[in-house]
């Protein structure tokens, strides 16, 4: 006779950042848990097919173009031949060593890998079904949604291996389109169509909106985008696409004004949907609880409790940005909650960032979020121009900009678009969570010649007293 499942005090279903966080928390902290997981490694969307394998190419591709192009201008003379089946091949290998290391994490920490898809079956029960087609369930006192987002489809254009396709087909072509085009000009298109402009496609991005990057400060988007053009990015902004047809030697797209006008018809020979994610709840059995997402397909909460007892949801399933790190704090919040713990998320300090060359990050509140809301700023900017490091290293576009309340000098925003912004926004996000002001970031000692200094002068200059510009 078979041994009985299992009891766990936590089920998660998916084994992204948000699932496999939550998985790592809840061992710690000493509960009996389990991560439901289909696919055959664990790390979800952005392990294996999206964060890291994009950053392993856009490396790779921006080391390509500097040794083509700068490396002469510096005294190093090469002469690059792209290698593009062993670029894949080093980004594979990056991403295999990755999802060993959660394999290693849950053996740690005491996390049994149910492998299969996870389904709820009622309250407290998880059904998971195997690559065999055996079923399994499990008694669960707590289940955590944790399935994640996939590419929305555009209506109109079908996805087509090799020439209509996704964020995951454009990790993956065998070879260098001569011309890519991008629907959708938010952080996968930019970031995906520069890794493919870098090793010699011809890109031309359309995006339905007026501005590229939706959310970000105006300012920093409109230089964000002539910095990209002046790589060779063109742009269509404004710019809606009504349909696509496959044609022997590429995909045809019939695109016409946003506000209305005339059509036309572009080509390309691959055609990138970049137009956004939809959460993930396909068959999650989320009706046999009593849970219904709303009409966009997310999954409400409360302090990350559903409608239904015991059931949890964070990540891109639920509502706040859709980003692996914002996961892994829904993770930590939610689990530290069934144990009793205090939890919580401020998704006013969720840092984004694009991972484009330059960089653009940042956190806290836009310009025209302040004026729509009617509160006194004062702004402090300075140019990566006017930066020792940045200057030597040949990575002087861009700029920081800092946003304070003009009366308690609190930080509300910093938006950085140069050299590292990734890495430089964490000092705003930082001293935004200990309510701090611009002074404190103006009066503390950064380090000689850093690119983190152009962040401090740009504090200073709430204040007016920018003294490297």
């Amino acid at each position: 006779m078979a041994d009985a499942p299992q009891t766990y005090d936590v089920v998660i279903i998916g084994g992204g950042p948000g699932g496999y966080n939550a998985a790592i928390r809840a061992g710690q902290l000493g509960l009996k848990v389990a991560c439901v997981e289909m696919r055959s490694t664990l790390g979800g969307t952005c392990l294996n097919v999206g964060c890291m394998p994009s950053k392993a190419l856009l490396h790779a591709s921006e080391l390509y173009e500097a040794a083509g192009k700068d490396f002469a201008g510096i005294g190093i003379e090469v002469k690059p031949k792209l290698n593009l089946p062993q670029m894949h091949k080093a980004k594979d290998d990056s991403v295999e060593a990755l999802t060993k290391g959660i394999e290693f994490l849950f053996k740690k920490n005491k996390v049994d890998w149910l492998k299969g898809r996870g389904r709820i079956a009622g309250q407290g029960k998880v059904e998971v079904e195997a690559a065999d087609g055996s079923k399994t369930t499990y008694d669960a006192k707590n289940i955590i949604i944790a399935t994640g987002s996939e590419p929305t489809p555009l209506p109109g254009v079908a996805f087509e291996e090799g020439k209509v396709i996704d964020s995951t087909g454009a990790l993956f072509l065998p070879k260098v389109p001569k011309h890519m085009i991008v629907i959708g000009a938010g952080v996968i298109g930019l970031e995906l169509g520069s890794v493919w402009r870098r090793l010699g496609a011809e890109v031309t991005v359309v995006e339905y909106l007026d501005k590229v990057g939706a959310g970000m400060d105006a300012e920093v988007a409109t230089a964000f985008q002539r910095g990209l053009a002046k790589q060779g990015m063109t742009f269509r902004m404004g710019t809606k696409v009504t349909g696509a047809k496959s044609v022997k030697d590429g995909v045809e797209l019939t695109v016409e004004p946003a506000a209305g006008g005339a059509a036309e018809t572009i080509k390309g020979d691959v055609v990138l949907v970049a137009i956004g994610r939809r959460p993930y709840t396909e068959g999650l059995g989320l009706e046999t609880v009593g849970v219904t997402p709303d009409q966009r397909g997310f999954v409400g909460h409360d302090h990350f409790k559903t409608s239904a007892p015991g059931v949890w949801v964070i990540g891109d399933v639920t509502h706040g940005p859709m980003l692996a790190h914002k996961a892994e704090e829904d993770a930590v919040a939610a689990v530290e909650l069934i144990a009793g713990k205090p939890g919580h998320v401020d998704y006013d300090l969720v840092p984004s960032v694009i991972y484009t060359t330059p960089e653009v990050a940042w956190v806290g509140k836009t310009e025209e979020q302040l004026k729509a809301a009617g509160v006194a700023y004062k702004k402090g900017k300075f140019p990566f121009a006017a930066n020792s490091r940045a200057k030597i290293n040949h990575e002087s576009d861009g700029f920081v900009k800092v946003l304070a309340d003009a009366t308690t000098d609190k930080l509300l925003g910093v938006h950085i678009y140069g050299p590292q912004a990734g890495e430089l926004i964490s000092e705003a996000s930082m001293t935004m969570a200990f309510g701090g002001s611009s002074e404190d970031i103006a009066r503390t000692c950064h380090p000689h010649p850093t690119r983190s200094e152009a962040v401090r002068q740009a504090a200073m200059g709430v204040d007016g007293w920018t003294m490297q510009a």
